[in-house]
Order: structure tokens, then sequence, then C-alpha cells
């Protein structure tokens, strides 16, 4: 089955695109790496890729899945960006953060004393607590299209539709679909998506 990234990549090099894929730390090809995955570290590394991708090219564009999108968001505020395209975007981390810390029963105040809290879903941890709260996102002036399925629960609609509106974004609601597009029917919703938007 293709992944969204396989269609972005065909869809992308009908229309003249050369595409390059970045696995964030702990994820794809990058999974053995250890350090902890950190907002100000991918930030940093997606900031440093950029600036040698400007050397070879006139325009850049980008496609941010899920914390990807976030981690752009950090990274490229006032970048020279051509188009983005976010799929299922957390566009601000901290609620997702607090969401779980509720759902742990930590407070902020137990999350600063005890630094790291394990738990079944993703571990807590304060220095990331602590940099999305002083972080929040103020400034992108991209031209942006974005993809949520109307069952994502891992970044409320009202979040993403609040920063659609405040960044002038134009934001499209697969009905049925999930966070994570995966069923043959999804897919095709996002090839179809991403196709008309390219």
């Amino acid at each position: 089955m293709f992944s969204c990234i396989w269609i972005l990549a065909e869809e992308a090099v009908k229309k003249g695109y050369r595409v390059l894929s970045f696995d964030l730390p702990q994820h794809g090809e990058r999974v053995y790496e250890t350090d902890r995955l950190l907002p100000d570290n991918c930030a940093r590394e997606l900031q440093r890729l950029y600036a040698a991708i400007r050397q070879q090219a006139g325009s850049v564009s980008l496609f941010g899945c899920s914390m990807g999108a976030y981690f752009q968001l950090l990274a490229f505020g006032e970048a020279e960006i051509d188009t983005a395209w976010f799929l299922s975007p957390v566009t601000d981390m901290l609620p997702v953060i607090q969401n779980l810390m509720a759902y742990c029963q930590v407070t902020e105040q137990e999350l600063r004393e005890r630094v790291l809290v394990e738990n079944g879903i993703e571990p807590l941890y304060y220095p990331y607590y602590e940099f999305v709260k002083e972080h929040p996102i103020t400034r992108w002036g991209h031209k942006t299209h974005i993809l949520r399925g109307e069952g994502d629960t891992l970044c409320a609609y009202a979040t993403v539709k609040g920063f659609a509106e405040r960044f002038g974004c134009e934001l499209c609601v697969q009905p049925g679909g999930e966070h994570w597009f995966h069923t043959e029917s999804q897919l095709a919703f996002f090839r179809d998506w991403i196709a008309e938007r390219l």
C-alpha cells in the first residue's frame, strides 16, 4: 500500500517538482536514534536542510504531516517558502501535550518536578513542554493548504480551524477521515486533494 509521502512524490514529480524526503529523529530510517525528539533540535535540522536546498533551488515548497508540520511551523515562519501542504497537522502542540497530561493525571508542577513521565502513549518530558509553551506559532505568511480527517483526535478541529483562519490557509476536511490517512479511500482522497493543489 502507498503511503502519503509516496503519493505526494508521484504527483509532485508529474508537475515538475523535485522531491526530497526527510525523516525526523526516531522516525522512518532514523528509528534507531536514541536522542529525544525535541522541537528546537528538529527545527534546527530543518533549517540546515533548507539552507542547503536553497543553494540549489530557486524556490522551496513544503509538505508536512502531523508533528512534522508543527516542526516546520517552528522552523520556517520567516523563511522564503512558495507553498506548504499539511496533512493532519499539529498546528499547536501545547493543547496536545496538555491533553496527554490530563489523561495521565499529571499537573504542570508534577511534570516539572519529575521531568520525565512515562506512560502507555508518549512520554511526557518537561523541557519539551516548556519549549512549546515558550514558543507559540505567531508567524506564518506562506500560501498553505491543509487537509484534515473529520475524525482526527490528535489536534482538535477548532485548533486547526483557528490556525487556518489566523494565517489565511485553505482548510479541507475529509468526511470520515482519521489522523493517519492509510485506508484505500483515505489515500485516494489525499491523492486527489494534493494533485489539485500542486
